[in-house]
């Protein structure tokens, strides 16, 4: 009896498929969509290089990247894949776990005394002293403070759980060469981020943590004494702040094994381009800026089909 069922079941589907006439009609009314993505991975296409190249620019850095943010177009590159050591762009990531965990900018954390002993790039804050989350962020970004990023790093959660956390967070944005030893980006074994990856971070920090681009935006600030600490007067180091037109950004940063790092972002006429260049001590602040000279002289627009990669 079950195979007659099988059989005559068959038979009505061939000869329903041989006799119909028009097309069947599909009703998606109740179909489900697939869940949307909680974040972007920011994958940025090869196109415009592969169709345009890229001219002869006088960058010194080890490694440099130009990419526009609104095409996602790679407009200019040299070894971007390579991890190496980042200095204190490192501090995006810090800066990002630090909000996860504290879950507010107003988060109040404890300046311990272990975070006041790594040096240099100082905030300047004191053992038992007492600042928000927002506080220690201009002293971050600004003064590029290692003494703020170690009591990010140790005022809300346990040191290593945070250094973790920050790894867990490079992962989970989609960081493919990156490793994080040390809060601060002082050079240590294994501490590392490629080009790529703090082009991808900076994209990632400006769509989702804006509050923390506006920070990194700001030239000087003065955070006022309070009963649970003194005054204090940030001071950004980035200079081209100050001298190129549209700079929003992002961070410097120099030690011995990453000589001089610059992340520049910029924008003009509603276009968002991101520079990073590594290892180019005394011309990352002149690197970026030819970068971003390039980036705003070319306007490529956004890809489709399959030069719409990621440079993995």
């Amino acid at each position: 009896m079950s195979l007659g069922v099988i059989a005559a079941a068959v038979a009505t589907t061939v000869y329903v498929a041989r006799t119909r006439t028009a097309s069947f009609e599909f009703n998606l009314q109740s179909a489900k969509a697939p869940a949307a993505k909680t974040f972007d991975h920011f994958d940025f296409s090869n196109y415009w290089l592969a169709t345009h190249g890229q001219p002869q620019l006088a960058i010194h850095g080890q490694a440099a990247y130009l990419v526009d943010l609104d095409a996602r177009q790679v407009l200019w590159q040299r070894d971007p894949e390579t991890s190496r050591a980042p200095a204190s762009l490192t501090k995006l990531i810090t800066a990002m776990v630090a909000i996860d965990d504290a879950g507010s900018l107003d988060h109040a954390v404890i300046v311990t005394k272990e975070a006041t002993q790594v040096v240099p790039s100082l905030m300047g804050v004191t053992p038992g002293e007492q600042l928000t989350v927002r506080d220690l962020l201009y002293g971050l970004f600004l003064d590029s403070g290692n003494d703020a990023a170690e009591t990010l790093a140790t005022g809300i959660v346990p040191r290593d759980r945070f250094i973790r956390q920050m790894n867990q967070k490079a992962k989970s944005i989609g960081l493919t060469a990156s490793h994080f030893v040390t809060p601060s980006g002082l050079d240590a074994p294994g501490h590392g981020m490629s080009a790529h990856d703090l082009a991808h971070t900076a994209a990632y920090l400006d769509a989702y943590y804006p509050q923390v681009a506006a920070i990194a935006a700001t030239k000087d600030f003065a955070i006022p004494s309070t009963a649970t600490h003194k005054a204090f007067h940030p001071h950004n180091l980035n200079r081209l702040l100050w001298t190129y037109p549209g700079a929003t950004g992002l961070k410097t940063g120099l030690t011995d094994n990453a000589g001089g790092c610059m992340l520049a972002t910029a924008t003009r006429d509603g276009r968002h381009l991101v520079a990073v260049v590594l290892n180019a001590t005394l011309h990352s602040t002149d690197d970026a800026t030819a970068l971003l000279n390039y980036g705003f002289s070319v306007h490529p627009t956004r890809a489709f089909g399959p030069w719409v990669t990621s440079p993995n």
